[in-house]
């Protein structure tokens, strides 16, 4: 258990470093450019073709616990056709950037990133989350408190009870230091939401996502992936659900 206490952000957070310079080879081979700038960069941004016709709102794009948000690149594949500005957000010691791991450090951060995002580009926000990411946009909406929308993909309600359900053995309670209590997080949120999970997730099992459904205030759906595991649901959807789920989630 000690072990535990010393190594769990090793078990929670995988980042895979790039230096600036490969940042930028890859966001413009994928059609992206660092956000806002290369010496400040806080995520990739790829705005909608003109053919979308008016920018319909932002997205902010909170990746899971794996790799770096230019493995994400298929968010702005999908929304930017949907006249969405998409902005794949980068989390502090992943990818080109400096920081510290950890719910404390990651949450300011993604708090930051929605009030400059905001101040740049004006509102709507939709905030997407996945895995990991549902919990810092729970956190993050609850800290800038003006979020229009959340979507949370393959989310738990709190990590507490993710943990548990993998290390059944640990007092978890005891030696857990990040909480990432999206029920507690959400339970004032008044913006639409919607969660999708995946009926064969056992990363984060579907229940976890369906509790916090429960749990949250009004408006919101449920969105349920068949066949479908944590990390191919994406591939079980087509661009007629994501429509679909913009239209919800963005009406007007």
């Amino acid at each position: 258990m000690g072990g535990l206490v010393l190594v769990q952000d090793s078990l929670l957070y995988f980042p895979e470093k790039i230096t600036p310079a490969q940042l930028e080879n890859e966001a413009r081979a994928a059609g992206l450019a660092p956000w806002p700038g290369i010496a400040d960069y806080r995520g990739l941004l790829r705005a909608p073709p003109a053919s979308a016709g008016p920018v319909r709102g932002t997205v902010i794009l909170f990746h899971g616990n794996a790799g770096h948000a230019g493995h994400r690149a298929w968010y702005a594949d999908q929304l930017t056709t949907l006249g969405l500005r998409v902005i794949l957000a980068e989390y502090p010691a992943y990818g080109a950037r400096d920081g510290n791991l950890g719910e404390l450090s990651v949450v300011a951060d993604a708090a930051a990133t929605l009030a400059a995002v905001r101040k740049q580009f004006g509102e709507p926000l939709l905030v997407i989350g996945e895995s990991l990411g549902s919990g810092v946009a729970a956190a993050a909406a609850r800290a800038d408190g003006n979020v229009n929308a959340l979507l949370l993909i393959t989310p738990w309600d709190t990590l507490k009870n993710v943990a548990s359900y993998h290390y059944p053995w640990v007092p978890v309670s005891w030696v857990l230091r990040d909480k990432y209590d999206s029920v507690a997080n959400l339970a004032q949120f008044r913006g639409r939401s919607a969660v999708v999970v995946a009926e064969g997730d056992d990363v984060v099992p579907a229940r976890f996502g369906r509790t916090l459904y429960d749990r949250l205030p009004e408006a919101k759906r449920l969105f349920s992936v068949a066949g479908a595991g944590h990390n191919d649901w994406y591939e079980q959807v087509d661009a007629r659900w994501w429509q679909g789920m913009v239209d919800y989630l963005l009406p007007g």
